[in-house]
């Protein structure tokens, strides 16, 4: 349950709280706008009243599935004698009512279901009853306007740590420079030389530090990487009828591999194929 908010309606501070997404106003309230010592008594009198019975009973069969309608049969038969006599809690006790709550404490008195309340209100005074609902809405819009306001925000801050972690992974994607070692070493195949152009690493070496992983670095490879892998490919080929030593063409792969791996990162339609 939320906690209780007011508003000021005419001078008269009215409380109300959220139930399960239902809205209840103090009808105790409400009742000092007529007389502030007396609103016991006017809630009492507003409740004998047959077409009040009406209200709270067809109100509590249409949202209440717990409601005692043939208790309420009795009610509305009585309603409006000069001996019969209403208050809230015998309407709660009587019938398992759900639309007149009574609270103790320093914020209770007799609360009802909004749709309950402004008729109540309307019983009091309908010009008093408007500003209710002028005062009720605002409350809702400002409620909303912040509720609107923080879901921008989170939605502001989702976007920036998806910002954050896509460049985290897109750092992670782009092949590093080889070093003064690695173009020196004599690679025992041309897949191999592939590997270490675009993922700094040859095959052996992925499956050292990957031991529980099946398949091989290839298999891993996100499609951005398959991609540069399948021009590399043919780079490869191209150099090697220029009789490029493997030394200059692992540089030249590796340039390749970077300006490309960029280039497709900041590619949006490569995002469609995924």
């Amino acid at each position: 349950m939320a906690k209780n908010k007011k508003i000021n309606v005419q001078g008269v501070d009215i409380v109300l709280y959220e139930d399960n997404s239902s809205d209840f106003i103090s009808l105790t309230d409400i009742a000092r706008h007529k007389d502030s010592e007396n609103t016991d008594t006017i809630v009492q009198n507003w409740m004998r009243n047959r077409n009040t019975i009406e209200l709270l009973g067809f109100w509590e069969m249409i949202y209440n599935p717990d409601f005692k309608p043939l208790e309420f049969e009795g009610f509305r038969k009585q309603a409006g004698l000069n001996s019969f006599v209403m208050t809230p809690k015998r309407w709660i006790d009587s019938t398992n009512a759900k639309g007149i709550v009574s609270k103790a404490g320093r914020y209770g008195g007799t609360f009802a279901h909004k749709d309950i309340a402004l008729e109540f209100a309307s019983w009091i005074s309908i010009e008093f009853k408007l500003y209710v609902i002028k005062e009720f809405q605002r409350l809702k819009d400002d409620e909303n306007n912040r509720l609107n306001l923080e879901w921008n925000l989170q939605r502001t801050i989702s976007k920036i740590n998806y910002q954050i972690h896509t460049d985290a992974i897109k750092t992670n994607l782009i092949p590093k420079e080889i070093t003064k070692q690695q173009s020196g070493f004599v690679y025992a195949t041309e897949a191999d030389l592939l590997n270490v152009a675009l993922f700094g690493i040859t095959a052996k070496e992925w499956r050292d530090k990957n031991p529980d992983k099946k398949g091989n670095i290839r298999d891993e490879a996100t499609l951005e990487q398959l991609v540069v892998l399948s021009n590399l490919e043919s780079i490869n080929a191209l150099f090697i009828q220029q009789n490029l030593s493997q030394h200059e063409r692992l540089v030249q792969l590796n340039k390749v591999a970077i300006t490309q791996m960029k280039s497709l990162l900041e590619n949006n339609k490569l995002k469609t194929l995924k």
